[in-house]
């Protein structure tokens, strides 16, 4: 993804809320512990709906827990979690002092307001267009939670939504880079968001038969690259990074995870949901944000894998992973972190991108769970069963994002 200046781009902030935890730390200390987010569902509209499935991955920590009612009023929960992750991500910046002209924010999502919109259309039906809130619209814009991101930092460099489904995580942070690099901001937030735990969503992958029905035993449906594996299982939440060039960052002292190096961004063209069976393009996103990154295939320690647990995607993906960095992919840690948080489609990637932050930070790659039978055709060495401990010196390594539609998105952070 060429983007003007070479400016070095690094991540100096992390805020997050999963089916893990409520925050950065105690998410991924889940993830390093081998946590399954996953339980069954104990809303009323399960059974109302007689959903073929019963269970997803929603948050460890309802957002009602930490918001003010006012802001849960006037939020979508989409925005809920973009608001709450953003203040954690703006904390652990060091709540930096920066002219609003010079901050941008790119939020993603891949279904946006969908409660929103949903619950609105109930009542439009059952009570008439008179009860329908007035906040309906600004809540359910798939732009709302980046707009309330802004409004909570005073963001004027420019406020964006990629909305390129389950690719959409990672090509917030793409934008982001782009922004820093062409000279419209210094910093950016940004990351992806998704509340898509609802009925509609739920019975139309099932429909297509994306979803794992292990309905007896949610802990261990999600099992990327297991003979076993049936599909994915929806989560929710949202992951933010706070972006800044190095020379901004160093002249404010701050502290610096890692550098967002490089990223990638090509399409398959191939069918509207299933990806291409070869993974020539997702090959070709990695290529060029190592390309980008100055790095080789050989630079590369560790992968952040899609790997959503479908019997296509994933095998899709082990080809492509082969393919971009040949027989250096013997000597690369693969983890599969969705076997524990599910799958936060638009926000997926920006969470996975935090998981590959800190697995740089602690040289510490997180396991794989549920993965009893590896299977022959996925020639990875996937780390499976406890994290696994990364090389000393200086790393690089890979978060692959693809969505329906034939999104590949891939980025490469290297230590700092």
């Amino acid at each position: 993804m060429a983007t003007g200046s070479k400016q070095k781009v690094v991540v100096t902030g992390l805020g997050a809320t999963t089916p893990l935890g409520g925050d950065v730390p105690t998410t991924w200390q889940a993830a390093l512990d081998g946590t399954s987010g996953a339980h069954t569902m104990t809303h009323d509209w399960v059974a109302s709906f007689d959903l073929p499935v019963t269970f997803s991955a929603e948050l460890k920590v309802p957002t009602k827990q930490i918001l003010q009612v006012r802001e849960i009023k006037r939020l979508d929960p989409a925005g809920q979690m973009a608001v709450i992750a953003a203040r954690e991500a703006w904390q652990d910046a060091g709540a930096p002092d920066i002219d609003g002209d010079r901050l941008g924010v790119v939020v993603a999502t891949g279904i946006g307001g969908i409660w929103t919109l949903l619950t609105a259309y109930d009542t439009l039906k059952e009570k008439g267009p008179r009860r329908v809130l007035p906040m309906t619209v600004p809540m359910l814009m798939g732009n709302g939670p980046a707009a309330a991101v802004s409004l909570e930092l005073g963001a004027r460099a420019g406020v964006h939504t990629t909305v390129s489904a389950c690719a959409s995580g990672a090509e917030a942070v793409a934008s982001g880079i782009e922004m820093i690099r062409s000279g419209r901001a210094d910093m950016v937030v940004a990351g992806g968001t998704e509340a898509s735990t609802h009925p509609l969503p739920i019975a139309g992958f099932a429909a297509m038969q994306a979803l794992s029905t292990r309905n007896d035993s949610p802990e261990t449906a999600s099992r990327p690259y297991d003979t076993a594996r049936d599909g994915f299982v929806i989560g929710e939440g949202c992951g933010l990074l706070v972006l800044e060039t190095e020379e901004h960052a160093l002249a404010r002292g701050a502290r610096i995870y890692a550098e967002v190096a490089g990223a990638g961004l090509t399409s398959d063209a191939h069918h509207i949901a299933a990806p291409d069976p070869e993974g020539t393009g997702a090959a070709r996103a990695m290529a060029e944000a190592l390309l980008e990154a100055d790095a080789s295939p050989a630079d590369v320690v560790h992968v952040n894998a899609h790997a959503t647990s479908t019997p296509v995607g994933d095998l899709a993906e082990s080809k492509a992973i082969r393919r971009a960095l040949g027989d250096s992919a013997d000597q690369v840690a693969v983890s599969a972190t969705k076997s524990m948080t599910g799958h936060l489609l638009g926000a997926a990637g920006a969470l996975e991108s935090i998981f590959t932050v800190l697995a740089l930070r602690d040289r510490l790659a997180p396991p794989t769970i549920n993965v009893d039978d590896l299977d022959p055709e996925v020639n990875l060495d996937v780390v499976v069963k406890a994290p696994r401990p990364l090389p000393a010196g200086d790393l690089v390594a890979v978060n692959n994002s693809f969505g329906f539609g034939g999104h590949n998105a891939a980025l490469v952070f290297r230590t700092h």
